[in-house]
């Protein structure tokens, strides 16, 4: 597992934005010359959106070999092919309509208007994932997945309390009765989660702060699914300075200067 858990903040959501995105570019460009090829995994919400809205905005965008890059999600909601609150429409209008994407690569969640039932989406999405992991391995192979946190804590459609944070055999589940709307959704599993390289948690906002703190201070996953997270080289938490509130200063990173460490 990771030994490497760190928090890098930088002023406002503007600003984070910007740094993530441009860190994304360089690690991946990085990735796809060493292993010829990058495996992403997205997430929704308004900072989701707006790294992937930086990503494309930035002049070093076409610099990453779109054509080698897999593309994931976290979590959907189930809700009809092209709905503007799905992560996917999102995800597509923000940058993946804009990039060379081959279209074999892009990995999205089943819609509620496809023919099957949550259940169902829930277990084509996992064959997915064996279907495209390594040999002989049971979780694949993710180099980067990007979360959000909810201000309960929540990552993905893990929630505080509920039976998806402790799941432990599945690695897609199917979400009903959801604390916020929409009420079903699709989620992965923290132990694939967990399987990433590094996981990448981008948190902005006052209303974060104390799950952010209790994540940090080593509360219970069940009670704040984040504090369950860990990436298996890095995890790191890019925060604005309202997040970071309530976050020790010894924690914190500012951000303004990357290291060595910085590059695994």
């Amino acid at each position: 597992m990771s030994n490497e858990r760190r928090v890098i903040m930088h002023a406002d959501k503007a600003v984070l934005s910007a740094a993530v995105a441009a860190r994304f570019i360089k690690k991946v460009v990085d990735i796809v010359a060493e292993f010829d090829e990058a495996s992403v995994v997205l997430t929704g919400g308004t900072m989701g959106s707006a790294v992937l809205e930086a990503i494309n905005a930035s002049p070093a965008r076409d610099s990453i070999d779109w054509s080698r890059v897999n593309v994931w999600w976290g979590d959907e909601r189930w809700l009809p092919a092209g709905d503007p609150e799905r992560n996917e429409t999102q995800a597509r209008e923000a940058l993946l309509d804009h990039v060379a994407l081959d279209p074999a690569r892009v990995h999205p969640f089943a819609a509620s208007d496809t023919g099957i039932d949550l259940d169902a989406a829930a277990e084509a999405y996992a064959a997915e994932i064996v279907a495209n992991s390594p040999a002989n391995a049971n979780l694949p192979h993710f180099d980067i997945t990007f979360l959000g946190m909810g201000p309960d804590g929540h990552i993905a459609s893990l929630f505080p309390e509920r039976n998806g944070i402790r799941e432990t055999e599945k690695t897609v589940i199917a979400v009903r009765n959801s604390p916020k709307p929409p009420p079903e959704r699709l989620s992965l599993t923290l132990p694939v989660i967990n399987s990433s390289a590094r996981v990448w948690l981008v948190v902005a906002g006052a209303d974060k702060a104390a799950a952010l703190g209790l994540t940090l201070a080593g509360a219970s996953m069940n009670e704040v699914p984040a504090a369950g997270v860990e990436g298996r080289r890095k995890t790191l938490f890019f925060v604005d300075a309202d997040a970071a509130a309530e976050v020790p200063e010894n924690l914190i990173d500012p951000g303004q200067f990357w290291t060595g460490a910085d590059e695994s």
